[in-house]
């Protein structure tokens, strides 16, 4: 197991360093800088601002200097924020975006476990048609639909919640963007339990539990869903990765200060070093993630070995 850990920690190394140097020259190329604004800035004046930013360096010592920040654990400056680094934006964003994105996990999957275990054992039957109907929909229809949606229905129409802000994370400032990032969550949750149910529960295992006359809910709960989450837990990964970093609709739509909205705010802003903070966030999630779900694969299918 830690022989086994420790090579993937080392082979997301080279991973990271992709990402880092493919994001740092995208973002380079892309057309418009941090300082190109409406209002015209004298030549002496774009000189001191390039160089109080080390912009006016070569690309590649750019690149070189970037690098040793990044591995001391300096994002640099942001260029847009004035007097805040990109490290204590993010800090400031992470909690906002954590909470929002956690508790949107653990509803997606108690509902989305459930519905599709529901749906497995009425297969082809109303109960099935329902469920099915319910992720069809919340699949096709996107968050930035929904998200007005519900803002509409619960915030002007009854007045029962508030339509932005975040107060401090109170609970009501929290139900919308959560059931808006939760909606997706949950209809793919529900077709991956209900596909992998069926399978599972069609086994020969399942048969031989069921001729020994064991109750129907320990086969399910017991026997059953632990093979059939095997598709889901695969799915969590990199979808709590995303949802965890903050959605960048779900946070502007609702006026949230999370990662999300950061993100947004500094790609349409060039703030290059905001960008490429969240972007080496977001990678790092994706590659621990990850390599919790092999661990997690190990716990729930006994055939998994590590090598």
């Amino acid at each position: 197991m830690i022989v086994y850990l420790l090579r993937r920690l080392l082979s997301a190394i080279p991973t990271l360093l992709a990402i880092v140097t493919i994001a740092f020259f995208m973002m380079r190329i892309a057309p418009g800088g941090p300082f190109d604004t409406e209002r015209h800035v004298p030549p002496e004046v774009e000189a001191n601002l390039k160089k109080a930013y080390n912009l006016d360096k070569p690309l590649i010592e750019q690149y070189w200097d970037y690098l040793k920040g990044v591995v001391h654990g300096d994002f640099g400056p942001s260029f847009r924020y004035k007097d805040f680094s990109v490290t204590e934006l993010i800090e400031s964003g992470v909690p906002v975006s954590a909470r929002l994105g956690a508790s949107a996990i653990v509803i997606s999957l108690i509902l989305g476990i459930t519905l599709g275990t529901f749906a497995a054992l009425r297969q082809n039957h109303f109960g099935d048609h329902a469920a099915m109907g319910l992720a069809v929909a919340g699949i096709a229809i996107p968050n930035y639909v929904v998200a007005p949606i519900l803002t509409l229905i619960f915030g002007i129409y009854l007045h029962i919640l508030p339509v932005g802000g975040w107060s401090g994370g109170a609970l009501r400032n929290m139900i919308l963007p959560v059931a808006t990032l939760a909606l997706p969550l949950v209809a793919y949750i529900t077709r991956l339990t209900r596909g992998s149910m069926i399978e599972v529960l069609r086994s020969n295992y399942i048969r031989t539990a069921r001729a020994k006359g064991l109750p129907m809910h320990i086969i399910v709960w017991r026997h059953a869903l632990p093979a059939a989450i095997l598709p889901v837990v695969t799915f969590l990964g990199p979808a709590a990765a995303g949802v965890l970093t903050g959605s960048l609709v779900v946070e502007q739509i609702f006026g949230l200060p999370g990662i999300g909205r950061y993100f947004v705010q500094g790609a349409l802003n060039r703030d290059y070093t905001l960008v490429m903070g969240v972007v080496i966030l977001y990678a790092s999630l994706i590659i621990i993630l990850n390599l919790v779900v092999d661990i997690a694969y190990a716990a729930l299918d006994p055939k998994v070995r590590f090598k």
